[in-house]
């Protein structure tokens, strides 16, 4: 038997798991002190305490120490480190993923563009640090050359900007990949972004999967992902598909990888951006969208197999497409107020298929046939504490259909079953977005989220179902959830209760009640105006939850609605989220402009800059650089000038 250790944490350490035990695997987890009792521990054969996810001695040591002979990286932490591979390799265990040289040739972006111009693939037009920025065609795009995910990016207008964009950048990169150093290049105002997954095995075989299209993305973070691309021509998905396979085969590679490549909308070109040397968070759209002879594929088994040495023992004309996949990532934040990291613990949750083993619901037509598919890769459970310390990413909601538009609605239903309560998460932002007449109907660049705003919901419905939840009892009803007195046949009186303000409960609501952790959670369900509305609901000594279409909201018993962080109206400027204060530029007494950045804080790979709200001088500063800050920490005083 097999023994696989899974140097990662939550859904993609679980969804790893599952398949590496359907194969015949004995599995193994790491964990660190703050998450011992997490699922993906639970979920493992065994399980093995490590000082941190990024120690490289302590993963290896409990590699040997359990007996594992492979270990499979998942994303970020040490996927993409070379000196855990080679680490590795000198401990005679194998990595899920290529090796170490051609992770050092394609990890750096500055390297891997001059393999990609070896294999006859196009790549963005760049500049020289040392060159002069007044001779620059702008916008121009700094970026970090030794790591991705948005981390270390800065877009430039003008030669003005240049300067703090590269400090910024450069600060940044350091803190995220140990490495300060930056590229310059051309800055595509409209483009796509396009990436093929590629895979190949220790014999030769290098083989592309199709592409997918990430283009709707915040800030360089990717928001929805799917497969294929929507509204890509036969000819450019060739070309692309085909450079992707190219420029693998130019390194060497093997297991699975990502090419990415930006799709110029003005001109139908496409650039080389940078190769990802290991499996993607996004890699479900594909195995839902891609058949090998027919069957769906499972990208986690083909990478074992490769590592033990099979061969793919499949061709290119093998692998073809059906239908249509679309990705929703679920955060921790609060997209709706500057998408701020959000902590604490999730006191109920519920995820749309949770009740299938393997995390899918499948609808059938009438002769049996699969027409669609929900799948949910989560780590998330009623009781748990989501910390800062981690990555925000809660799970990942996938829906499959025949086309894209099925794949949408399926989404978007799949969306709003998605119970979070106890903290804020994405979701409602996701539905609106995934429902939205533009997604629908746009072909979305990759600065589309950053000039347009997704409509935050508004609250009336949800305040009603709150305060149907708060209202009175009927005398005389064993059951105080249930609400049987106003299913009579005779009309009862209306309801008010005051929930931020008078509300009018509907008579025609249905509830049914479940018990979570000693608190009531409820389902309540109404008509209103012609259209039914469903919410769940959870109430505590001082608030109402109601989360309606996957947005949650808090209702005060006395106040009006109220969602959000501390505000700083008054020149005091608090910790709008739990983190860490990478920066305290001013001190007490020190005068400051209306906008002067004062201090830059980061939680969950979110970087803030904390302004002054108007000129005045600095009367307080309640933090230091390095310090750990809770939310709502005063952090800065600023005094008005006269």
């Amino acid at each position: 038997m097999h023994t696989l250790l899974v140097a990662n944490r939550g859904e993609i350490a679980i969804r790893v798991m599952r398949t590496a035990k359907r194969l015949g695997w004995r599995t193994v987890a790491i964990h660190t002190d703050l998450d011992a009792d997490a699922p993906h521990v639970r979920a493992a054969d065994r399980a093995v305490r490590v000082e941190s996810y990024l120690d490289v001695d302590a993963v290896v040591a409990a590699a040997r120490e359990t007996g594992a002979g492979f270990v499979h990286p998942g994303y970020g932490f040490l996927s993409e480190r070379s000196p855990f591979a080679r680490a590795l390799a000198e401990a005679g265990i194998t990595l899920v993923g290529p090796s170490a040289d051609v992770m050092d040739a394609m990890g750096r972006k500055d390297a891997a563009r001059e393999i990609a111009l070896a294999a006859g693939v196009p790549v963005v037009p760049s500049y020289g640090l040392e060159d002069d920025p007044e001779t620059f065609a702008y916008p121009v795009l700094v970026k970090a050359a030794a790591g991705g995910g948005g981390k270390g990016m800065r877009v430039v207008r003008t030669a003005a900007e240049l300067p703090e964009a590269r400090a910024a950048a450069a600060r940044e990169a350091a803190s995220a990949f140990g490495d300060d150093t930056l590229l310059i290049e051309k800055y595509v105002e409209s483009g796509r972004h396009i990436e093929v997954q590629v895979l190949g095995d220790t014999h030769g075989t290098v083989l592309h999967f199709f592409e997918r299209d990430c283009s709707t993305q915040r800030r360089h973070q990717k928001v929805l992902e799917e497969a294929p691309a929507p509204t890509l021509s036969a000819e450019q998905r060739a070309a692309i598909t085909t450079a992707g396979v190219d420029l693998a085969r130019e390194v060497g590679y093997t297991n699975a990888g990502t090419v990415e490549f930006l799709l110029d909308n003005a001109t139908g070109e496409f650039y080389f951006l940078e190769m990802n040397t290991r499996l993607q968070v996004e890699h479900p759209v594909t195995e839902e969208v891609v058949r090998v002879r027919d069957e769906r594929i499972d990208l986690v088994e083909l990478q074992l197999r490769v590592a033990t040495g099979e061969p793919l023992g499949i061709d290119q004309a093998d692998i073809t497409l059906e239908g249509h996949a679309i990705e929703a990532r679920v955060y921790a934040e609060d997209s709706f107020h500057g998408f701020l990291p959000q902590a604490g613990t999730a006191s109920y949750v519920s995820w749309p298929t949770e009740m299938y083993a393997d995390g899918v619901e499948a609808t059938h037509d009438d002769t049996g046939a699969v027409v669609g598919r929900l799948r949910v890769d989560h780590a998330l459970e009623s009781g748990q504490v989501v910390s800062t310390s981690f990555d925000p990413m809660l799970g990942k909601v996938i829906a499959w259909g025949s086309d894209r538009e099925a794949a949408r609605r399926r989404l978007v239903d799949g969306l709003e079953r998605v119970a979070v309560l106890g903290l804020t998460t994405n979701t409602g932002f996701l539905a609106a977005l995934a429902a939205s007449d533009e997604f629908r109907d746009t072909t979305i660049d990759t600065a589309w989220l950053d000039r347009h705003e997704v409509p935050a919901p508004t609250d009336e419905v949800a305040r009603l179902l709150g305060a149907h939840f708060l209202a009175p009892r009927p005398t005389g009803t064993s059951d105080p959830w249930r609400h049987d007195g106003w299913r009579s046949a005779a009309a009862p009186a209306p309801v008010v209760v005051e929930l931020g303000g008078p509300v009018t409960v509907p008579t025609e609501t249905s509830v049914s009640v479940v018990h979570s952790a000693g608190e009531p959670i409820a389902w309540v369900h109404a008509d209103i105006d012609g259209q039914r509305h469903s919410a769940t609901v959870r109430d505590t000594s001082a608030s109402v939850e109601v989360l309606h279409r996957g947005q949650r909201f808090v209702f005060d018993r006395h106040d009006p609605f109220a969602d959000h962080g501390p505000e700083a109206g008054d020149g005091t400027l608090k910790a709008p989220m739990p983190g860490t204060v990478l920066a305290v530029n001013v001190a007490e007494g020190q005068a400051v402009a209306e906008g002067e950045t004062l201090g830059v804080m980061e939680a969950m790979k979110m970087e803030l800059a904390l302004k002054a709200p108007f000129a005045g001088t600095v009367t307080s500063v309640g933090a230091a650089t390095g310090d750990l800050v809770k939310l709502g920490a005063t952090l800065f005083v600023v005094e008005a000038a006269e």
